[in-house]
């Protein structure tokens, strides 16, 4: 079978990676969680002490940065030199160091590569937020999977609940209202759908019913263009 792209973008919190996880399991390619990426980035500019709005601070230190894609027992797991981070890039601090150094052009370059690399040597279901329009332009499929503002922070809160990690639903709605904003008007890359991308709301779907609804429309759009998935 030769490697099948499928792109799914779309806002935090709309279940992207959650979804694009079981979705690959599915069809037995590989999950790509291409925020994770970013949130590295933004994890490292933390340590280095670079306020948020200042993320284009964090140039200088790419050249300081190695990041490494692993996947062990069918997991992604990224390596900031090195350490593999787990959950301390979830964090909802985290979040806002994402949008703010995937505006910088320096920052999405030095992470294209890496993507572009992954893409060509697997199958793969990559999740981000310009997957459709930059990343894999040319991707079999391509999906931008969203949600009501308010269902998103909903989801959010319930996930760092369950990881024991206290938030404020209040909180994390005007963070995502303003990341939101951020990722739609930035000028490199905006987070948009791509002109060929299907919209799919699942704001009143659960997780199971998400995926199913999903895979179906994503295996109809494969056999529309005589693509086999699997």
């Amino acid at each position: 079978m030769d490697h099948i792209q499928v792109a799914i973008d779309g806002p935090s919190g709309a279940g992207k990676s959650t979804v694009s996880k079981a979705i690959a399991k599915a069809l037995g390619i590989i999950y790509v969680d291409t925020g994770a990426l970013y949130r590295t980035v933004g994890y490292y500019a933390r340590e280095q002490g670079i306020a948020v709005d200042n993320a284009a601070d964090v140039v200088p230190y790419l050249p300081e940065i190695s990041i490494e894609v692993r996947y062990e027992n069918g997991v992604q797991c990224v390596y900031l030199n090195g350490e593999n981070l787990g959950d301390r890039i979830r964090q909802n601090e985290i979040s806002m160091y994402a949008s703010a150094v995937s505006a910088v052009p320096e920052v999405r370059a030095f992470l294209l590569d890496t993507q572009k690399k992954i893409a060509a040597e697997n199958s793969v279901i990559m999740d981000g937020r310009d997957i459709g329009t930059v990343i894999l332009p040319d991707a079999h499929v391509k999906v931008f999977l969203t949600a009501s503002n308010e269902a998103r922070a909903r989801r959010r809160y319930k996930e760092l609940m369950e990881k024991g990690m206290p938030a404020s639903y209040e909180e994390i709605l005007s963070d995502m209202n303003r990341r939101d904003e951020a990722d739609r008007t930035r000028a490199v890359a905006p987070a948009v759908p791509a002109a060929d991308a299907v919209i799919f709301d699942n704001s009143d779907l659960d997780f199971d019913a998400s995926v199913a609804e999903l895979l179906c429309l994503i295996q109809k759009i494969a056999t529309e263009k005589g693509i086999a998935l699997s």
